[in-house]
């Protein structure tokens, strides 16, 4: 069985949106063809969904400024803009995603007080989404992971994939995928490829 996880491709994280990845709406019609043609099993998409006090937030440490470094359950946290915030247009899906092609959403960074960069679990590792356990009942061997953005919730999803999954032939799909900036996709990609997940293009998939 071969699956597609696709994160984030959110309102929040597009243009336009609270937490802007630079061309991040550009991974839509890529997405789109891998659910299409990409022959899948199995599509997953992953959903930033905080709460409006959520402690990764910078309105939520008085004095602080978006983007300071902080910590949050004991953890080193970068303190974002409020963004994907439950029930608000910021966190809906983007309009032209095919959303009505994904079998199972997951949701994450529920909990006020830790962040869920990772579709998988927790940053602090000590709660689990129930993904893992999914993909497992759905007997996946083989998971392309693309999506918002390639520097933290791509890369965080893929190596826990490979963490936690390690039987899972596991692939990052690089031109369905946009980061916050280029040197922290250069030391993702490195980081992700050192960790034995390859790293393919859209059009390799398409072509197998």
């Amino acid at each position: 069985m071969k699956a597609l996880l696709l994160i984030d491709i959110q309102n929040g994280f597009c243009p336009g949106g609270n937490l802007p990845v630079p061309d991040g709406d550009a991974v839509v019609p890529v997405a789109n063809r891998l659910i299409r043609d990409g022959g899948y099993d199995v599509i997953v998409a992953s959903q930033d969904w905080h709460p409006a006090d959520h402690g990764s937030f910078a309105s939520q440490h008085p004095g602080a400024k978006v983007f300071d470094k902080g910590v949050l359950s004991g953890q080193p946290q970068v303190l974002w803009p409020d963004h994907c915030v439950q029930g608000t247009q910021d966190a809906e899906f983007h309009p032209d995603l095919d959303i009505g092609s994904v079998d199972y959403i997951q949701q994450k960074g529920e909990n006020p007080a830790v962040d869920s960069y990772s579709a998988f679990r927790d940053n602090d590792r000590g709660a689990l989404t129930g993904l893992a356990a999914y993909l497992k009942a759905q007997r996946v061997q083989e998971l392309d992971i693309c999506g918002l953005a390639t520097d933290y919730c791509v890369k965080f999803s893929a190596l826990d994939a490979r963490d936690m999954l390690p039987e899972l032939t596991v692939r990052f799909v690089s031109d369905a995928s946009r980061g916050i900036d280029r040197e922290g996709v250069a030391s993702a990609i490195a980081e992700m490829r050192a960790r034995g997940i390859g790293i393919v293009t859209s059009d390799d998939i398409l072509s197998d």
